[in-house]
């Protein structure tokens, strides 16, 4: 009886260990579960905030790359603006030559003729006063006002030119200055609704485009048949788009198409038609 006891015992004894150590593995293993658990979410939430910064690099990166790409087409837009301008002086100067060239021939014509008529009678008659009326009439030394044509060409040449040059260089306001005075010291030179024009642009690059708006507008009232007047509908529709006044840019785009259809700023205006829808 006493033996089965002690055996009953060191049975159960036994028993108790073997169940004691079977909870000590199954709670280790919980505890590993759990820390792997919790490293498994750290690095989830550190993958999340990679996420979160690739994000905001890649929007970063994207602006600059907008920014970019705007600051290259200002660039191109004033670099054809330069083009623009020396292409005004160049077609300035080669009108004031064809002009030069034919009163040129008209007084070659004119002198031939006159080599050509035959001689007057010889006497008092001829050798005194001109007939009447031969001393008014005669036209003045034809070189003499061909060297005041010139100049006075160069002179409004060289005035457009240094006041586009303040434009070509930044100096915005020095150049709306320059401008304004050609504008008053050469009224009727073929130039003033580029320098109307430019005048505008200026205000356009110093981002004062109200003013930028009335110049053109100006421009265009006053010159409707020059060939910066669709350039200036553009610069006009340009402005109105900056200060956000998207429908008065809509319409004045409309109107540049219909105004100037054959124009290339027509064909810009289209252009930022079809972006818009």
């Amino acid at each position: 009886m006493r033996v089965r006891l002690r055996a009953f015992w060191l049975s159960w004894l036994l028993g108790c260990g073997t169940l004691h150590a079977g909870l000590f593995d199954d709670e280790e293993a919980r505890r590993q579960i759990t820390a792997q658990q919790a490293s498994i979410e750290a690095l989830r939430s550190e993958g999340r905030a990679l996420e979160v910064r690739a994000a905001k690099l890649e929007e970063a990166l994207s602006g600059q790359s907008l920014l970019s790409l705007h600051n290259q087409i200002e660039s191109l837009r004033l670099d054809m603006n330069r083009l623009q301008g020396q292409i005004e002086v160049l077609v300035n100067e080669s009108q004031l030559t064809q002009k030069r060239q034919r009163d040129f021939y008209v007084d070659l014509d004119s002198r031939l003729r006159r080599l050509e008529q035959p001689d007057g009678p010889v006497g008092p008659d001829a050798s005194g006063t001109p007939e009447t009326g031969a001393g008014t009439d005669a036209p003045a030394d034809p070189t003499a006002a061909n060297t005041s044509s010139t100049d006075g060409a160069t002179a409004e040449n060289r005035d457009y030119e240094a006041a586009y040059d303040l434009f070509r260089s930044g100096r915005y306001d020095d150049a709306i200055v320059r401008f304004r005075e050609f504008i008053k010291v050469h009224p009727e030179s073929g130039l003033v609704p580029g320098a109307h024009y430019w005048i505008g642009n200026a205000y356009y690059a110093k981002r004062d485009f109200r003013n930028a708006i009335n110049t053109q507008e100006k421009l265009i009232a006053a010159f409707p048949a020059s060939p910066k007047a669709p350039d200036a509908m553009l610069n006009i529709a340009s402005s109105q788009q900056e200060i956000n006044h998207k429908t008065a840019a809509k319409k004045t785009l409309e109107k540049l198409i219909a105004a100037y259809p054959g124009s290339e700023a027509a064909q810009k205006a289209k252009q930022r038609l079809a972006d818009r829808k």
